[in-house]
Formats: C-alpha cells, structure tokens, sequence
C-alpha cells in the first residue's frame, strides 16, 4: 500500500521542570523542557509519524507555528516519493523560495524543519519494520548519501568521499552490530551537575551514579568562578580521580573569559569544556582550544547549520563534535556532520541534553560505531534521566550505556495522556 501524507499536526508541548530546577545552567537558570510535536497521519491508519524539535519554553509557540508554514508542501505528497529522492526533499524544504528569507538554514524555521524531517524518517522506518539506526546502518552507501545535501560544504566533503567513508567500513559491519547489541554505547550523565541542585543532592547523585556504574560526569559552569570551583572539588571528591569530569559553560563566556576561567578549574582535571563561547564563532573558539590544550574544547549542540561546524572543523576549533539533529535541520544534516567529522577524524558525542534528544541521539551514535567509524574511542553520548516517561518506547540504560532500540521508529512517539496533559496553554499540567 501507497502511504500518502494525509493531515500534519503540531503542537506545543511543555514541562514544567523549572520546578525543580532540573536543566538548569548558566545562561538557562528556570528551563522548562518543550517540545514543538509533530503528528502526520497517512491514509495508513496504522503508519503515523512522529518528530519534535526541543526548546526550552518561551518560544516554543513560534516553532509550533514555523511547522504550519511546511504544511501545503507535505499535504498529499507519498512517502516513496519523499524517500526515492531525500536529498531532494530535504534541499525543497530548507530552500522554499519564501521561507528562505526568514532563515536562511537557521532559527526558528531550521528547528521547525527538523521535527518535520525526524518525523518523516520516523514514518520510514516504521513502514520499513526498522528502528531508525538499523535502517541506516542496512542502506547501501550510495542510496544514504543520495539522501543528503552536499551544498555549502563540498569544498570539504564531495558525496564521493562520503561514499567511501562508509564503503571503508563496510568490513566487519556485522560483527559491530553484533557488538553493538550486546554492549551498548557508552554514555555519561548530566543529571548530576545542574546549577540550581544543592551540594547536598550534587553529592548523593554522583555516589548513586558511581554506584550505577556511570564513569563520565558533567557539571554547569559559567555564572561564578568561585562558586564553579568550589562545586567541581565537591564533584571530583565524589566521582574520585579515575572518572572523567565534563564541563559546560553554556555559551556564558567572552573568549578571553574563557581562557582565565579554564587557567583555574584546569586543577580538577577537566576532560573537556563545553560551549565556552558563542557556538558562531569559530575563531573564537580556535583561540581558546590553542591556549586551553590539552583540554578539549567542545561545541554543537547550538550550532544551526553544518556550515558552522564546517568552519569549526577547518578552524582546528574544537576536539569534540556535540551535534545536535533538532537544532540542525533534522537527521540529514546530522548525517552530513557526522560524515564530516569523521573525514576531520574528530570523535562525535551529540548533544542530548532535554525532553526526547536521548530517544534521538541514541539512533546517530549507534550507526556512527557500526557504519562510519567502528570505534568507541573518545565517544561518548550524553544522558539525562528527565522525561523519559512520556515516551512509548524510552531509552534503557544499563551500567551507563545506551542500550540499542529494537521497536521501529525514531524512538520519539510520545504517549497521548502524556501530551494531553502537558499540551501549553490548556493541559491540566498548565491550568
């Protein structure tokens, strides 16, 4: 059976989690985890897809609304003919001839073309019986590169070199799958360092994670240093010496800022720090990953487009590629930049830090060990343990790993009393 895009429906879906002050950071202090939800009904009642993109309350509206404006050129359209030709698809949305002048490839539009593309993949891989990263990892090279666009970042990454990073690794494929299945991949939490948690629950939540088996931890940083540093010895004396400890200034800091700030936290070991500037400036962060080495710098989870990380990459900038499919423009550019980082041979650890981005995240990193680059080395993929109840089908973790998804989808289809409830202005979570 022809599945056909019937009705495409989005809808504002938000957490009260500034209630706890869970999310919190430096330039984040009463976050209340969102979504921009996306719905598309076929004329398969049984074939619905779902996607979001996260935002983190106020604005989420805007997104809602950015969603409608794709509607008459999804409305009516078959998903084979979206799939036989994806690249084209995707380029048809990111460059319509009016919608490009409020973008172009970025804000409230790219995010909104996100959850509409997830949401698309997530209907093709049900169609297919498939969780998401199985149906990549099972395309042959040739027909996964003919679902991205090249354009923009060709002069470092041509669709043939792509291919023959993937045909690289086709050896050995299924033993990594098999690998993969049994093991998991490696993750580390945040939920232990947010800033608006006392020392008394930082502490117990880094001895329950230890417990747990987690061996990668990250703190806020950024709105004071003495209060930074006095957090990070209450971390590191929890965690021990042999854990790595993350750290993540959320975009608080000048470059020069930056630079001092990392001078005094280096004595806690940093393994690296995250978003020390404005994730726009490229040579900014080039300045800070020469003066702070051998501490990593890394950046992505506010990048909006692959041209940034392009620039990023080229700059020498960063050592750690924290991309995020939700503020990109969905799954086909995060393939680009996975497939770019690879070429630059610096490791990708996405972003996954709010409501659904674990459920995502998961599916990228999965196909990255066992179609790109085969190796966990110096990968590791965040974890939060906020809202995962909401989801049909939610990450597991177990020993600090991602357990692989085996039901078909993107992971990312939410329970309707859940969306009911927290749907903003009119769900009893708001009223």
């Amino acid at each position: 059976m022809s599945l056909t895009l019937e009705k495409i429906r989005a809808r504002d879906i938000r957490f009260p989690t500034s209630l706890g002050k869970h999310g919190s950071d430096a330039m984040h202090p009463d976050p209340d985890y969102s979504a921009a939800y996306v719905e598309i009904t076929t004329n398969d009642s049984k074939q619905v897809g779902h996607g979001l993109t996260f935002t983190c309350g106020r604005g989420n509206e805007v997104v809602v609304q950015a969603i409608q404006a794709f509607v008459p050129m999804l409305q009516g359209r078959t998903l084979e003919s979206i799939t036989n030709d994806m690249g084209v698809f995707w380029r048809e949305l990111a460059s319509d001839g009016q919608l490009r002048w409020i973008g172009p490839e970025k804000g409230a539009v790219h995010l909104a073309l996100a959850a509409v593309i997830n949401a698309i993949w997530d209907l093709w891989a049900k169609s297919e019986g498939k969780p998401v990263w199985k149906l990549l990892v099972d395309m042959a090279p040739e027909d996964l590169v003919r679902c991205l666009d090249f354009r923009y970042v060709s002069d470092v990454l041509t669709p043939d070199e792509a291919v023959k990073i993937l045909e690289q690794a086709r050896a050995g494929r299924p033993e990594r799958e098999a690998q993969i299945r049994q093991l998991g991949y490696p993750a580390y939490t945040t939920s232990v360092g947010w800033l608006g948690y006392s020392d008394e629950k930082i502490v117990r939540l880094c001895r329950e994670g230890r417990a747990e088996g987690w061996t990668h931890f990250k703190m806020k940083v950024g709105a004071d240093l003495r209060d930074d540093l006095r957090r990070a010895r209450l971390i590191r004396d929890a965690i021990g010496p042999d854990c790595k400890l993350m750290m993540d200034a959320n975009q608080r800091w000048d470059v020069g800022e930056a630079i001092a700030a990392m001078e005094q936290l280096k004595a806690l070991d940093p393994y690296w720090i995250e978003e020390p500037t404005s994730p726009d400036d490229a040579l900014g962060h080039a300045t800070i990953a020469r003066a702070i080495a051998p501490i990593r710098v890394a950046t992505g989870e506010q990048c909006q487009n692959r041209v940034i990380f392009k620039q990023l990459m080229q700059a020498e900038a960063i050592r750690v590629c924290q991309l995020d499919f939700c503020r990109l423009g969905g799954l086909n550019e995060g393939l680009i930049v996975l497939l770019m980082a690879a070429k630059f041979g610096i490791p990708v650890c996405p972003h996954a830090g709010g409501v659904g981005l674990c459920e995502y995240v998961q599916h990228i990193s999965i196909f990255d060990f066992v179609s790109v680059t085969g190796t966990f080395d110096e990968r590791v993929v965040e974890y939060v343990d906020h809202l995962h109840e909401h989801f049909e089908d939610p990450v597991v973790i177990r020993e600090g790993r991602y357990v692989p998804p085996e039901a078909p989808g993107f992971s990312i289809t939410m329970k309707p009393a859940s969306l009911d409830e927290h749907e903003f202005p009119s769900g009893p979570a708001w009223r």
